[in-house]
């Protein structure tokens, strides 16, 4: 019985598998977009309905115009890439949120918010770019799928595929109430894990210069973020590599970052 487990956990892997736009990254995925979507979207509804957004005319239409133009040069990409039909999976939102943090998070489908704590350290709209590519990278690496599929494997195993799970529609929106719990002790999501904050900083910096955006911006960015810990980690950055690693990782990527830089 362990072995027929063990291989219907392999096959489970093995035709559940999806592969990371721009890194190639192998990923699992057992939760579909449609299903994803349904589990955050309540959640994100409940807290953008009381969040109280930002009275700053100036920073909102600037969040706003950024986020559409790394949206634009993101879906440009997918389509020429031959992944038109990942398009379907967004329908962007960005906001501009009142809050003292130096936070940033992005729900699935391109819903993405913006804490005006943030904009206090922000002075350029490349600086913002990097914010807003990082988090757009997010959604179009789906690392949200992944990690509600790494943790119904963890929770359900082989069982996925079988009766034990019945519902499984079910078994995700319950696991959906842990990950985007509003109000939990993380903030509106679960951190997602240094290896997605690295491929997000990656593609991030890619969709930032395709729509622009001068991507050597992310390093006074991140520098600055950095002298912004008052103690204790601001949680856009506690599961990043260390800020040496980043900032080194980023500049490394920008010779890289050149060729896909447009006079906009």
């Amino acid at each position: 019985m362990k072995k027929i487990l063990a291989l219907l956990t392999v096959l489970l892997i093995i035709t559940s598998c999806s592969t990371v736009p721009l890194t190639g990254r192998k990923q699992m995925m057992l939760v579909s977009d449609q299903e994803i979507l349904t589990a955050s979207l309540s959640q994100y509804n409940e807290f953008i309905g009381s969040a109280k957004k930002s009275n700053s005319k100036n920073q909102t239409e600037m969040v706003v115009s950024v986020g559409k133009n790394i949206a634009a040069a993101t879906e440009e990409y997918l389509r020429n890439n031959g992944m038109a039909e990942e398009i379907k999976a967004f329908s962007w939102e960005f906001n501009l949120v009142e809050d003292p943090q130096l936070n940033a998070f992005c729900m699935p489908g391109g819903k993405i918010v913006v804490y005006t704590g943030l904009m206090n350290i922000i002075s350029t709209a490349d600086e913002l770019a990097v914010v807003v590519g990082h988090e757009v990278a997010h959604a179009v690496a789906k690392h949200s799928n992944e990690r509600m599929s790494q943790q119904l494997m963890t929770q359900y195993g082989a069982a996925i595929l079988g009766v034990a799970v019945s519902n499984r529609s079910a078994a995700v929106q319950e696991l959906a109430s842990t990950v985007y719990g509003v109000g939990s002790q993380v903030g509106v999501m679960l951190p997602f894990s240094r290896k997605h904050e690295s491929e997000a900083d990656y593609m991030g910096l890619v969709f930032m210069s395709m729509a622009g955006y001068d991507p050597a911006s992310a390093v006074g960015f991140w520098q600055k973020m950095s002298a912004g810990k008052t103690g204790s980690t601001p949680e856009f950055m506690s599961t990043h590599p260390s800020d040496q690693t980043r900032i080194a990782n980023i500049q490394k990527y920008l010779p890289e970052m050149q060729k896909y830089r447009t006079n906009k």
